[in-house]
């Protein structure tokens, strides 16, 4: 309802300017300001979809009534379909090229009607002034309104985003809960599972007490098996390992497995000190060594290794063979090295694991020993803001500097063709002091050496009044700079009748 209110109104000011210049009383008659009312009423009715046809059609009606485009009837319809096609319409390729076709149309004209070709130099002006300055207008209007926009636009997104962040660290918190859950739990349980056989195998126990420490063994790998099934539930695909603290250092976990009943050898002792997710790696790393070999080798000896380079420590956990008749548990998923290379590539360093030759596995991680420099986010709002912003400031200096160039190339191209015109019209005084009177235009044009082609279109304001009796007079520049004097041929009957210098 807004944008035919809208129309409506601009119509009816734009039919204005059509009903004070073209009604009978001002030169016209009430068929021109019918046919404008109604061509201007069509305008309007079209420009939403399709802002060049108004354009295109008041330029058309503007040309029959003077070549040099600016009329008193459609000179407002011009800047108003001008502006209007520079804001609704999305692309400018089709806008130039009609631009392109309205001063080559005026060029032709020109031409054909044989009028001077300062009238095509005003409709140039008037193309500039009154059609590609408000165009360029209508540009930058819509590009500012596109930034404003594109603000509303991200401050909505960055709040949905921001929601489903939110949302998104509530489900990694609870990824990170399971793998806390996996990466202690599942180390107790497989030590209480070495101690459960130790015991079950002691002959220091009754029959009774070894059955039930079997049972203790065989519920410890129960729940180890179902304690890995339900964190494949809880964890998603590619989520990064827990950086949760373990609370204790290599010594004491390896003490802790000692303990157990693990034959685990720690060197060096003490183990050198990491700071931050190198510390945090380090400590997941031997503890992931420990576990592999409590569940996959029970009773192999175990050597735990960390050892300084040059910025970097590399820690290295060995298991053995497992012991003849040792009881191995079910295979692992595999999540627990996965999630351990995540955590070791977090902190800047590197993983590798594998069999050894004599049938054990070696599972060794290169730390730094400073922890990395996070890279912060890419700012993706922010920089489409900014180029949102550069993209009005471009509009805006478009607007100003394309109609400044416009004006400056069209100066130059009228004195360019000034010079031209004063060239075509100049005569050689030395070819004028050879001309006498009697001679034939052809004879004169036969010994002058250079004969301008056009004379001037008409004698200078303050020349005097020609000899009486005359057929034709010409005149013709005799300086090429210079307006005044210039020569005058009277001709009679074709002959030269009165030559002069016109002051």
């Amino acid at each position: 309802m807004r944008d035919r209110v809208f129309d409506l109104l601009l119509w009816l000011l734009l039919c204005v300017p059509v009903l004070l210049k073209s009604d009978p009383n001002d030169g016209g008659s009430w068929l021109q300001v019918a046919v404008g009312v109604v061509v201007l009423g069509g305008c309007v009715a079209v420009s939403r979809r399709w802002p060049l046809v108004p354009l295109a059609v008041t330029v058309a009606a503007s040309l029959p009534a003077t070549l040099e485009l600016f009329t008193p009837s459609y000179s407002l319809a011009l800047v108003a379909f001008g502006y209007l096609a520079g804001r609704r319409q999305e692309h400018t390729r089709a806008a130039l090229w009609l631009f392109g076709a309205i001063a080559a149309t005026g060029l032709v004209l020109t031409s054909v009607t044989h009028t001077s070709l300062g009238q095509w130099f005003t409709l140039l002006l008037a193309l500039a002034l009154a059609v590609v300055a408000p165009w360029l207008i209508g540009r930058y209007v819509r590009q500012y309104d596109r930034l404003v926009r594109s603000g509303w636009e991200l401050a909505d997104r960055m709040e949905r985003e921001h929601a489903a962040v939110a949302d998104r660290e509530r489900l990694r918190e609870r990824s990170r809960i399971a793998g806390d859950m996996h990466d202690s739990l599942g180390h107790d349980l497989a030590l209480i599972a070495i101690r459960a056989g130790a015991l079950e195998v002691s002959p220091e126990l009754g029959a009774d007490q070894q059955r039930a420490a079997g049972e203790l063994r065989r519920a410890a790998a129960d729940a180890t098996a179902r304690l890995r099934d339900i964190i494949g539930v809880l964890r998603e695909d590619g989520d990064p390992a827990s950086t949760s603290p373990p609370g204790e250092t290599v010594e004491e976990l390896t003490a802790r497995a000692r303990a157990s009943g693990l034959a685990v050898t720690l060197t060096p002792a003490p183990v050198p000190e990491l700071p931050g997710m190198s510390g945090l790696a380090l400590h997941r790393v031997v503890q992931e060594g420990l576990t592999n070999a409590a569940k996959h080798a029970p009773g192999a000896a175990v050597t735990v290794s960390v050892t300084q380079e040059a910025g970097n420590v590399r820690a290295e956990v060995v298991s053995g063979p497992g012991a003849p008749g040792g009881t191995r548990s079910p295979g692992s998923g595999g999540t627990g090295l996965v999630g351990l290379d995540e955590r070791v590539r977090l902190a800047g360093g590197t993983l590798a694991h594998g069999a050894t030759g004599d049938g054990g596995f070696a599972l060794a991680a290169v730390l730094p020993r400073g922890a990395p420099t996070p890279l912060p986010a890419a700012p993706t709002s922010a920089r489409e803001l900014d180029r949102a912003r550069r993209e009005v400031r471009k509009g805006l200096a478009r607007a100003i500097w394309i109609p400044l160039a416009l004006l400056a190339a069209l100066g130059l191209l009228m004195a360019g063709v000034a010079l031209w015109t004063q060239s075509q019209s100049y005569l050689e005084p030395d070819d004028y002091a050879r001309i006498t009177v009697g001679q034939s235009l052809a004879q004169i044009a036969e010994q002058t050496d250079d004969w301008p082609e056009h004379p001037l279109d008409a004698a200078p304001q303050v020349a005097p009044a020609e000899p009486p009796g005359m057929d034709e007079c010409r005149y013709y520049r005799s300086a090429m700079l210079a307006a005044i004097p210039v020569y005058r041929l009277c001709f009679v009957d074709g002959h030269l009748a009165d030559k002069a210098e016109v002051p």
